[in-house]
């Protein structure tokens, strides 16, 4: 059987590949393609046949099975080392109080993700929203923080809720000196949209 009809024969199967219409084979298949609009494989199992034995690595890969990465959950925080842990308490938007350990190097945003807590995070810590506004309880820990820098300045003047002790949580970054830290969440968040400034 000549190659244009071997081709023509194949075609309805190679549409069902798009990823193989480049290279030479796609050239072949788009310069017999007016050919094939009249013909219909008769036998397409002896069609498929044929093909895989002129081209082993297209009927490779339209064998190629479906992968993705592995899932990897949000928050991307390790549970800190035996001896090595460091404790943050939350208090939710309802007065609970979550305590966990963590590792040092740990920001709050990660942390409060990790655990399902209610801190958004919408710019995905990146210092360019007020979502993962907390209030630090105590003083002293808010004095043992690093000064925030004119960014995260900026941002907290949109935080709903602003207070003395506010921080944006993605900038607060768990330390031995913040061992038993104690934040909260404020009652709601604010988001600012494109269309806000409409």
């Amino acid at each position: 059987m000549s190659a244009p009809k071997l081709f023509a024969q194949a075609l309805p199967t190679l549409r069902r590949a798009p990823r193989l219409t480049t290279g030479a084979i796609g050239r072949r298949v788009r310069c017999y393609t007016q050919a094939s609009a009249a013909a219909r494989p008769t036998n397409s199992s002896r069609v498929v046949q044929a093909v895989a034995r002129r081209s082993p690595a297209l009927m490779r890969a339209q064998r190629r099975t479906f992968s993705a990465s592995p899932a990897v959950s949000h928050g991307h925080i390790k549970p800190p080392k035996p001896g090595e842990e460091l404790y943050v308490t939350f208090v939710d938007k309802e007065g609970v109080e979550h305590k966990f350990a963590v590792s040092k190097g740990d920001n709050l945003l990660d942390i409060a993700q990790a655990n399902d807590l209610e801190m958004e995070g919408a710019c995905g810590g990146s210092c360019a929203c007020s979502t993962c506004h907390v209030i630090v309880l105590d003083q002293e820990y808010y004095d043992k923080m690093p000064e925030p820098d004119d960014d995260e300045n900026d941002m907290l003047d949109l935080a709903f809720g602003l207070q003395e002790t506010s921080r944006l949580g993605c900038q607060v970054v768990m330390t031995p000196e913040l061992d038993g830290l104690r934040v909260k969440l404020p009652s709601m968040t604010r988001n600012l949209q494109s269309s806000d400034f409409k």
